[in-house]
């Protein structure tokens, strides 16, 4: 085979999902556990007790995207997700790139949520390595994401009701130890040296970052959709009922320990906000127990996110991205399982190789990359509208054009506030180069050899 040559046509991914196992799966790569003990504490640094506006304004925002998402993976059910979504509306160019932001942020992820594992576990296992755990983690979850989808599905979805019991904790002590009205948050306060002090309203936009961040996700039902019976209808429902799901999760204990804080001062200045607060509400061993509940809650996001990156790598191999013998490699899937198994092993490679780079780079890396994408999707619903390549869809979202032009305005005020931030503007210059490159190599080189092709599963011949 030529380098450039077309890959053989895969055995297809089967559908054996639907509503339920999906929904599993989506809200594991969410993992609402994770999201507020390990996302959310660092909305409070930059909001305080301006944490739960942040997060219902921000669950707004993601409401508007979520109706994108729907609409155009009820158009376009391909398991390369956003990339195909924006290829197919806007155009090739703007799908490589978005293609390239996605795949910096796939291969990443794994890596972010491993090694924040390490330091739950080292409550039950003290001076553990980061980096040992991490790649454990992503080892073992890339070999239970080779297995058939529907038996993940049925692993992913006991480590989540594993994963919210520890939130059924948070909301169960806060709510039973009330300290301060719910009415107290409308003026919010943030810790400022020593002191608490009113929250700006640019600290709350600042803080939308991460809260966007903390509900991401939902969109990953995507890439599963290959798999789905009744695919176009399917995800679309995923995605919302996710949604819900996730802000309810995640907001409800936020508001129970802010709530339930029985020092508010002592509380934004913990490093870890709400494993101090089970400690000194319910004592130490009910915060060890918290604690192990958020490592399978992390390490369920792995599994989910290793396999939904499968499904990713799986269909840029379709599209012909890579050298030609990467491309039938990414293409091949198991005979027993069905999975796209060499793809989902080199996701968990570069997950593995990530965990050797230090947290702080892999955040900058991360950080902005989503709010683009999400950009992204947003004009593509517009475009696609537009010019009638989505008229197909049987989600229509509604409000249009009303939803994605809010989605595009709150996204810009995210960007606008990460300016103000020494690592948002860093995250910011990154990824724009990132886009940049990606454009150029498309212009210089893709578009040249003419080979690279949108397919789905459908057309894997064209």
């Amino acid at each position: 085979m030529t380098a450039h040559a077309v890959p053989a046509k895969p055995r297809a991914l089967k559908r054996s999902m639907r509503l339920m196992g999906v929904t599993l799966l989506t809200l594991s790569s969410i993992t609402p556990a994770t999201s507020v003990f390990v996302i959310v504490p660092g909305v409070f640094q930059q909001a305080g007790t301006g944490a739960l506006i942040s997060m219902a304004a921000i669950a707004v925002v993601s409401l508007f995207t979520a109706y994108v998402y729907a609409e155009l993976s009820s158009a376009f059910p391909i398991a390369g997700g956003e990339y195909s979504m924006v290829g197919k509306t806007i155009g090739p160019a703007a799908g490589f790139a978005t293609l390239t932001l996605t795949a910096l942020s796939n291969m990443l992820q794994p890596a972010v949520f491993s090694l924040g594992a390490a330091a739950y576990i080292k409550a039950v296992l003290p001076g553990v390595d980061a980096t040992a755990v991490g790649i454990a983690i992503i080892v073992i979850t890339t070999l239970l994401g080779v297995l058939h989808i529907r038996t993940n599905a049925w692993i992913t979805g006991t480590f989540l009701a594993l994963e919210l019991m520890a939130l059924v904790v948070l909301t169960v002590l806060g709510f039973s130890h009330i300290s301060q009205p719910l009415s107290e948050f409308v003026h919010p306060v943030m810790l400022s040296g020593n002191a608490l002090r009113p929250t700006p309203l640019a600290m709350i936009g600042l803080s939308g970052a991460a809260a966007i961040f903390a509900y991401q996700g939902y969109g990953s039902a995507v890439y599963f959709a290959e798999e789905m019976h009744e695919a176009p209808r399917v995800v679309a429902r995923t995605i919302m009922l996710t949604l819900f799901l996730a802000v309810a999760t995640e907001i409800v204990p936020v508001a129970a320990v802010l709530m339930g804080a029985p020092d508010m001062k002592a509380l934004l200045g913990a490093d870890s906000p709400f494993t101090f607060f089970v400690e000194k509400v319910g004592g130490r061993w009910l915060s060890i127990a918290v604690s192990l509940g958020i490592a399978i809650a992390i390490f369920n996001a792995v599994l989910a996110t290793v396999m939904q990156n499968g499904r990713f790598f799986f269909s840029t191999g379709r599209d012909e991205t890579w050298h030609g013998l990467i491309n039938e490699a990414f293409v091949r899937t198991h005979p027993q399982f069905n999975s796209p198994w060499i793809a989902t092993i080199v996701s968990g490679l570069t997950g593995i190789a990530a965990c050797f780079i230090d947290n702080y780079t892999l955040l900058v890396l991360t950080g902005t990359g989503i709010v683009f994408v999400y950009g992204a999707l947003c004009i593509s619903a517009l475009v696609g509208r537009r010019q009638g390549s989505t008229d197909h869809a049987v989600y229509r979202m509604p409000f249009f054009p009303l939803v994605p032009l809010l989605g595009l305005a709150a996204l810009g005020f995210v960007l606008v506030t990460s300016i103000f931030d020494a690592k948002g503007r860093l995250s910011l210059v990154v990824n724009l180069g990132v886009v940049i490159a990606a454009l150029v190599y498309y212009r210089l080189v893709l578009a040249r050899r003419g080979t690279w092709v949108l397919r789905g599963p459908e057309d894997e011949h064209a």
